[in-house]
C-alpha cells in the first residue's frame, strides 16, 4: 500500500511540475491549469477542467481501502489527468515538446502512476484472495 501511494504522489507532483515552453518563458502545467480554469469560452479550459476533477478525486481517494471500484477510479484518474497533456500534443506542433522538462516528468508521471496502478491492482488481488480464504 505504501508503494502505491508513494508513487501516486512522485507521479502526481511530476505531474504538476511539467513546464510548457512558451514564447518567452516555460510555464509550469499547474499555472497553466490554474489560468486556463478561468479562460472562459477557451475550449481548454474543459480539459484543464478534467484534470482538476481527476486530481481532486486522487487525493480524496488516496487512502481508501483498493476495492475494484477504486482500481477503476484511479484508471479514471489517469485519463483525465492525461487529457489536456494529449490535447496540448495534438494542437501544437509536436517538435515543440523536444525539451527535457517536458520529457523527464512527463516519463515520470507516466511510468509512476502506471506502478501506482499496477500495486493497487495487486493489492485488490491480495485483498480478494484473504477474503476467500476466510470463506472457504
Amino acid at each position: 500500500m505504501k508503494q502505491e501511494k508513494t508513487f501516486k504522489i512522485i507521479a502526481v507532483i511530476s505531474y504538476l511540475l511539467i513546464i510548457l515552453m512558451g514564447d518567452m518563458i516555460g510555464l509550469p502545467f499547474f499555472i497553466w491549469l490554474l489560468f486556463t480554469l478561468v479562460d472562459f469560452g477557451n475550449t481548454d479550459q474543459l480539459f484543464a477542467f478534467l484534470s482538476v476533477i481527476g486530481l481532486t478525486i486522487i487525493f480524496m481517494k488516496l487512502n481508501s481501502t483498493r476495492t475494484l471500484q477504486i482500481v477503476l477510479i484511479d484508471i479514471v484518474c489517469f485519463l483525465l489527468l492525461a487529457a489536456p497533456i494529449v490535447r496540448r500534443l495534438t494542437l501544437v506542433p509536436i517538435e515543440k515538446f523536444n525539451y527535457l522538462a517536458f520529457i523527464i516528468p512527463m516519463v515520470i508521471f507516466v511510468l509512476l502512476y502506471s506502478m501506482s496502478i499496477y500495486f493497487s491492482i495487486k493489492q485488490y488481488l491480495q485483498i480478494q484472495k484473504v477474503a476467500v480464504l476466510r470463506k472457504g
